[in-house]
């Protein structure tokens, strides 16, 4: 066996065996027991599923902060396959002496200052009495240790290398008895460095002030944070409203310059509407007219275009040359469509489609493809529902159409 094996035996078991070889008088297999080697140093623990710091601290019976320190950790929070250093100190048979009406707390998640002092029914400066080393009210290290005194509050300190109940009693205007009487003492010599001593009806008033100008320092960090985020939104609205106003200006300003293009084309007679049509072509071929312009029945909507029945798929062409101002889902039932503003207050609607090969704001000819048949939106069959529009009020498109 090497030597390094034998040191890691005994380090791990404080028994180990003699194999033979070792030039010992001992038969092989003689046992000799060694004294628990000292925890000092670190373990390396790779964290498995389930695992909480708290957990973990408490089974290596270390401070869950020493933990996180050793290890470089941020915060407590733990991830499968993560190595933690779990620092060790000697073990001693002597355990830090608690008062008896003083029990010890390990800090849960969710645990706040006030939820714990209203669980335990103490006020917060209680609390901060028996916990003088508290560093914020407002955030607590999961795994941490507090102390709650069940009986009669006061002032909670480690006694100091050699200090006696004599000083802490003199130092805080209290009897000896008294300090003995609440800390459960036969003889004020009874203690040692490191013990926690309650003094009975001392404050830690001026901890107190502190720790709630930290909080309302942390409070106002907090609120300038949140005006600095809503103001950093505030512009970001600005910046995109600008946008859209200027999206808008420029459409507007292509509507007035098809408008005038439109205007500047000879007038038709009325009497002509026949030669006006030219003007439109049927949106699909090879189609069968089911449903046309009008009234269609006493408890039925009135049909504000005509639906031309084909095949899904079937190629759908624009009926006149303009810009197309809509071209997507719509909330009232047509479904994937289009809307082309021929201008002068002229447009067409081409609804229930398959699918749009046109977007808004782009200019098509005449025949133009601009999407295909479907039966999206309120539809019972592949179709297409053609409009058009004067001034916004629809219009019979037979009318209109060749």
């Amino acid at each position: 066996m090497a030597i390094s094996e034998l040191l890691s035996s005994v380090l791990a078991t404080g028994i180990f065996s003699l194999p033979l070889g070792l030039n010992q008088p001992n038969l092989p297999g003689t046992e000799i027991k060694v004294g628990t080697p000292a925890r000092k140093g670190w373990v390396i623990y790779t964290v498995r599923p389930g695992d909480t710091l708290s957990q973990i601290a408490s089974r290596y019976r270390v401070d869950a902060r020493a933990i996180i320190y050793s290890s470089g950790l941020q915060n407590a929070v733990l991830r499968p396959g993560q190595e933690l250093r779990i620092p060790l100190v000697e073990e001693t048979n002597d355990e830090i002496r608690l008062p008896p009406g003083v029990r010890a707390y390990v800090v849960r998640s969710g645990d706040t200052v006030e939820s714990i002092a209203r669980r335990f029914d103490l006020t917060i400066l209680g609390l901060v009495s028996a916990n003088p080393g508290l560093q914020s009210l407002d955030r607590l290290d999961v795994g941490s240790t507090l102390y709650i005194p069940t009986g009669e509050p006061g002032l909670l300190l480690q006694l100091r290398k050699g200090e006696t109940i004599h000083d802490l009693a003199q130092r805080f205007g209290l009897s000896v008895n008294e300090v003995a009487k609440a800390n459960g003492l036969d003889s004020p010599t009874d203690v040692r460095a490191g013990d926690l001593i309650l003094l009975p009806r001392v404050q830690a008033r001026a901890t107190y002030q502190r720790l709630l100008q930290i909080q309302e320092a942390e409070r106002k960090a907090r609120e300038e944070e949140a005006r600095r985020l809503a103001e950093q939104r505030r512009k970001q609205e600005e910046a995109r409203q600008k946008q859209l106003a200027e999206q808008r200006r420029l459409q507007a300003q292509s509507r007035a310059r098809l408008q005038q293009q439109t205007q500047s084309q000879p007038r038709l007679r009325p009497a002509n509407a026949v030669v006006a049509a030219a003007g439109y072509r049927w949106p699909i071929s090879n189609f069968t007219i089911t449903t046309y312009f009008g009234r269609r029945g006493v408890f039925q909507r009135f049909h504000t275009g005509i639906d031309l029945a084909a095949p899904i798929g079937t190629p759908i062409y624009a009926a006149r040359a303009g810009q197309v101002d809509t071209a997507g889902w719509s909330r009232y039932g047509y479904g994937l469509h289009v809307i082309i503003n021929h201008g002068g207050a002229q447009e067409t609607l081409y609804a229930h489609m398959s699918r749009i090969v046109v977007r808004p704001g782009q200019w098509v000819d005449r025949g133009d493809l601009i999407g295909y048949v479907g039966s999206t939106g309120w539809s019972t069959g592949p179709h297409l529902h053609f409009e058009v529009r004067v001034g916004g009020v629809a219009r019979n498109p037979l009318a209109y159409l060749p």
